[in-house]
């Protein structure tokens, strides 16, 4: 967990393990057979052949590396954020800090359009690439879930899972983060030197002591979390407590898909929401751009009918995903949530 005054870490296990990579380009049940393994045993996995095209991508990436880029008084004046809008060191409302400065923006066109003026000096050209990017990504978690739902038995009518942030009033969010490096350094960029960096940055060699923490332990409250990054190291995801394994950048073109709260309530436990933090490079700046697909503020959440038969108890009490957010606005960065809507068992 990440405390106010130490946002750095001390020496922990790393483990270094083959995380899972889809190809939704393969055939549909091998995808949908590969999804089902991956989101029970990680609450993780990359896909890769996606439909978004580096065009969509490259455009929102040059508009974050444009605005992290310029002094700190002319981004403060796109913050705080309160709770969208330029954060910089402080996660959240309870002390929780890393090397971390971030853009955090609603998806609905209103909060681009507003937030675009104080980010960017070319308003439209900024939120243009924002709205395009949140539109291609949106469709690629819906067809992520649908494989899930697929693979999860779900009626094909009923689409439990993707109708939630299909919704109009869906609450789903995009994060810019940007990590800058610890030092400065004059920088090899030769492809030799590059390959050796994401080499390292994937190893289970180096040492975990001393090292910064940039986002701290966690797990997403929402649906799913779909994340893209540059070539840099760093991100981390926790199996087992105290163990952590390293998520290579690589391949470039990847997504990060992460299982949240509110998908393992949903599954009933069946898929776990994956612990993960972020680990600040030494010397190379990393960006990443983490979509949070949301359900609507007054969606109800409840484990998938179909998921609870038999031995299959309930395990998650109903709660609105309004609810939910304020439990998670109420506790530090690293508390488990879940815990607090299991279904009480009988004395």
């Amino acid at each position: 967990m990440v405390v106010a005054t130490t946002p750095s870490i001390r020496s922990e296990k790393i483990r270094h393990i083959e995380l899972p990579i889809i190809d939704l380009k393969a055939e549909r049940s091998e995808v949908v057979k590969e999804i089902m393994k991956a989101s029970e045993e990680f609450g993780f996995f990359k896909v890769i052949n996606h439909p978004i095209s580096n065009d969509v991508i490259s455009r929102i990436e040059q508009e974050g590396l444009e605005f992290f880029a310029k002094p700190l008084c002319v981004k403060q004046q796109a913050g705080p954020a309160n709770p969208y809008g330029y954060g910089s060191k402080y996660i959240g409302m309870h002390g929780d800090k890393g090397e971390v400065e971030y853009i955090l923006l609603h998806t609905n066109p209103l909060c681009i359009s507003e937030k675009s003026q104080t980010i960017s000096s070319e308003p439209i050209k900024f939120g243009c690439a924002v709205s395009t990017y949140i539109k291609e990504v949106r469709e690629l978690a819906c067809d992520i879930l649908e494989l899930m739902e697929e693979g999860l038995g779900v009626p094909l009518d009923t689409s439990a899972l993707s109708k939630l942030i299909r919704d109009v009033e869906s609450d789903s969010l995009l994060r810019l983060n940007h990590y800058p490096p610890l030092k400065d350094t004059n920088k090899d960029t030769s492809p030799s030197s590059i390959h050796h960096q994401i080499q390292n940055s994937c190893s289970s060699n180096s040492s975990n002591n001393n090292r910064v923490i940039g986002f701290g332990e966690h797990t997403d409250p929402q649906i799913v979390t779909l994340l893209k990054s540059n070539d840099v190291g760093g991100l981390q995801i926790s199996l087992e407590d105290g163990v952590w394994v390293p998520v290579c950048p690589q391949p470039p073109s990847s997504f990060c898909v992460f299982v949240g709260d509110i998908l393992q309530a949903m599954t009933n436990g069946r898929f776990p929401s994956v612990r993960h933090r972020a680990i600040v490079n030494t010397s190379d700046a990393r960006m990443s751009m983490a979509y949070f697909a949301t359900p609507p503020l007054t969606a109800k959440i409840s484990p998938i009918p179909e998921l609870v038969t038999g031995d299959n108890k309930k395990l998650y009490r109903p709660f609105t995903w309004a609810e939910y957010k304020k439990t998670t606005y109420a506790l530090r960065l690293s508390e488990t949530r879940l815990r607090l809507f299991l279904v009480e068992k009988d004395p």
